[in-house]
C-alpha cells in the first residue's frame, strides 16, 4: 500500500510540474498510460476505468495531455487514433517522436519503437516537415 501511496504522490508531482491541476481522472488516466507496456484508445482507457469517468472527461483528459506533450497521438489504418506515452522530449506545444509506431498483426497492440529513429526525409525546396509519422505492422516480440 505505501509503494501505491508513493506511485500516486509520483503522479501528482508530475501533473504539477506540467502546470495541471491534479484531479483524480487525471491521475487515473496518467497511471495506466504509465502501466499500460502498448497505446491506448479512448476505448480502452473507457474500459480500464469502469464507470468512474463519462467519455467527456476521458475525452478533455486526453486532449489536456496531448496539448501538454504528456502523451502523443498514433493514427491507424481505420482512421481512429491511438495515444502513447511522451519520453521526456516532449513539452507543452511541441512533440519530438522521432519513433517508429508498431502495430502487432496478430495481438492488435501498437507499440512506440523508441530505439528505432524514423528514416531521415529530404523534401524538395518550399517545403517544411512539422510532423512524421511512420507507422510499421507485423508480429511483436510477445507473439512470435
Amino acid at each position: 500500500m505505501a509503494s501505491r501511496l508513493s506511485h500516486i504522490a509520483k503522479i501528482s508531482d508530475f501533473l504539477r510540474k506540467h502546470k495541471l491541476s491534479v484531479t483524480e481522472s487525471r491521475k487515473q488516466i496518467l497511471k495506466l498510460f504509465i502501466e499500460q507496456p502498448g497505446a491506448l484508445a479512448h476505448a480502452d482507457i473507457e474500459k480500464k476505468t469502469g464507470e468512474r469517468f463519462d467519455r467527456v472527461t476521458i475525452y478533455r483528459t486526453l486532449q489536456t495531455f496531448l496539448e501538454k506533450g504528456i502523451i502523443h497521438s498514433i493514427p491507424t489504418s481505420d482512421n481512429s487514433v491511438l495515444y502513447a506515452l511522451c519520453k521526456e522530449n516532449c513539452s507543452e506545444g511541441r512533440h519530438v517522436d522521432h519513433h517508429i509506431h508498431f502495430i502487432c498483426t496478430i495481438c492488435q497492440n501498437t507499440y512506440c519503437l523508441d530505439e528505432t529513429n524514423t528514416p531521415d526525409i529530404k523534401l524538395p525546396k518550399g517545403y517544411r516537415l512539422n510532423r512524421l509519422e511512420v507507422v510499421a505492422e507485423g508480429t511483436c516480440k510477445n507473439c512470435i
